[in-house]
């Protein structure tokens, strides 16, 4: 079975510290070190990393009656991949929520990422990354329905809650649409 790692968002405007970001995710720098560990195991044929790379116009924009800040703005340093993952395991970098309605939630929405993965022969995916209660949440529903078997690697992500547990509650749902929550 070949497969691939995704790695989910884990960008500068999702993890708190330095450089720290406009819509930081709670711990979210501290799954640096079990990304690269995956990333860098033999377990994976092909590596992806997405980033959110949003116009600044973008409909998730409070300012443009969305619900979260300004975050991930193209050709920024807060789109830019967080600088201690190691870039040189990571095989294509996927960009998405590209236009001004497009939520980019899912790695899958408006993206070649199927396609990528089924020329690659992949047919089961481990997504990793930020947050676990929305684009890991929404990429591991849309790779199940992509017809791949979908890990997701607890230790790995991290989630923003904005309701107490919602990060637990989406492994559990992932769970029951037939991933795997190691």
């Amino acid at each position: 079975m070949a497969g691939a790692l995704i790695v989910v968002d884990l960008q500068n405007d999702f993890t708190p510290g330095e450089p720290g970001g406009a819509l930081a995710v709670p711990d979210g720098h501290a799954i640096v070190s079990r990304v690269n560990e995956l990333a860098r195991s033999e377990r994976f044929e092909l590596v992806v990393a997405t980033r959110d790379w949003h116009p600044p116009d973008h409909s998730q924009f409070d300012e443009q009656g969305g619900s979260w800040p300004v975050h991930c703005v193209q050709a920024t340093e807060g789109a830019e991949l967080h600088p201690d993952l190691d870039r040189h395991v990571i095989d294509v970098i996927l960009d998405k929520g590209q236009h001004s309605g497009s939520d980019g939630y899912s790695a899958f929405e408006d993206t070649s990422l199927a396609e990528t993965l089924r020329a690659r022969g992949v047919n089961s995916v481990t997504v990793v990354g930020l947050a676990t209660d929305v684009c890991v949440l929404n990429t591991g529903r849309d790779a199940l329905r992509e017809g791949f078997h979908v890990t997701v690697d607890r230790e790995g992500t991290r989630g923003i809650d904005l309701e107490a547990g919602d990060s637990e509650r989406a492994l559990q749902e992932l769970r029951g649409l037939g991933a795997t929550i190691t």
